[in-house]
């Protein structure tokens, strides 16, 4: 059976999408003037749109977020950048295909890029094991941060996974450990460093690869210390609460900016970045740009402790 390619609060805009098809098709079919009917069609369409996305839910944003449409992360190196240069392998174990990255320019500017990367098929999501990275993965994008640093070139980072693989191997091979040395060998590299959450921001997944000066997501993205489902799993001991578990987590993009998790939230066309893959691309690459020009102007110094204090600055706390 083939994926269906929508999902189901998106049923009534495919229907109607799929009337106003038909209607175009009849009247080019039957020579008949149907104009006037379709734009009444199209307009209603649209005002269907907005009312829709407008009023999503945090489960629902947390299900577009892995619509099966929607790009991943050599989705965007191919619409933005130039000369991609894929490095491969940690030069200890192996080569972790969830990881990806590489040398690549961004209006000829050159930059280190390194992301998770899920499959399409199931072929692809096997291949790429569902975005989910083993130790050498962190460990292979660790090898890319350190040679950014070597050629003094910035960082972008697409974060876009449903967490760290949580296999035996993993864990033999040290899964936390290299997650945490991410995580400090991050806070210090001395380029400029942006992510941006373009799917899924699920724990130490996300966070292996999450340190940065600018921190970013895509509208209908989510970021959270857990999954929902890992989430009711563990409290309520159903994966079917995952709704109620969203809603209290505060996944999404505005709960995030709101917190002070993230700096900016990056718009997605009508419906989602899967609706205009260009056009997401294009808003992502005009945040990148302004961010960088920023980052570019401070010296290393600025750089450094401007990143300390914005980790520093996050959550809530009381001395006594």
């Amino acid at each position: 059976m083939a994926e269906r390619t929508h999902l189901e609060f998106e049923r009534p805009i495919v229907e109607l999408e799929k009337k106003i098809s038909d209607m175009r098709d009849f009247s080019i079919g039957e020579d008949i003037e149907l104009d006037g009917e379709i734009e009444s069609l199209e307009k209603k369409l649209e005002r269907l749109r907005d009312e829709i996305y407008n009023g999503l839910t945090r489960w629902q944003r947390v299900q577009l977020s892995r619509h099966p449409r929607r790009p991943y992360t050599l989705d965007y190196i191919k619409m933005l950048t130039t000369d991609f240069v894929e490095l491969h392998g940690d030069r200890g174990y192996a080569d972790d295909r969830a990881m990806v990255g590489g040398f690549a320019r961004i209006d000829g500017e050159p930059l280190m890029i390194i992301g998770q990367q899920k499959g399409r098929d199931t072929k692809q999501k096997l291949d790429r094991n569902f975005g989910m990275a083993h130790p050498e993965g962190y460990r292979k994008a660790l090898r890319m941060f350190q040679l950014a640093e070597k050629f003094n070139v910035p960082i972008l980072v697409f974060i876009d996974t449903p967490g760290a693989f949580p296999g035996i191997g993993a864990e033999e091979r040290g899964q936390a450990e290299a997650i945490a040395r991410n995580i400090r060998e991050m806070s210090r590299i001395k380029v400029p460093i942006v992510c941006v959450i373009i799917g899924e921001g699920a724990s130490g997944g996300a966070l292996g690869i999450g340190v940065g000066d600018r921190v970013m997501m895509l509208e209908f993205a989510w970021y959270s210390v857990i999954s929902p489902e890992g989430c009711a799993a563990i409290l309520w001991r159903d994966a079917a609460m995952a709704p109620e578990a969203a809603e209290a987590l505060k996944v999404t993009a505005p709960d995030n900016l709101k917190m002070g998790i993230i700096d900016e939230i990056i718009p997605e066309p009508p419906g989602g970045a899967h609706n205009d893959p260009q056009l997401a691309a294009h808003f992502v690459k005009e945040a990148l740009a302004k961010a960088f020009a920023e980052l570019k102007a401070l010296d290393t110094d600025s750089l450094l402790l401007g990143r300390l204090k914005k980790y520093r600055n996050m959550g809530e706390f009381r001395e006594k």
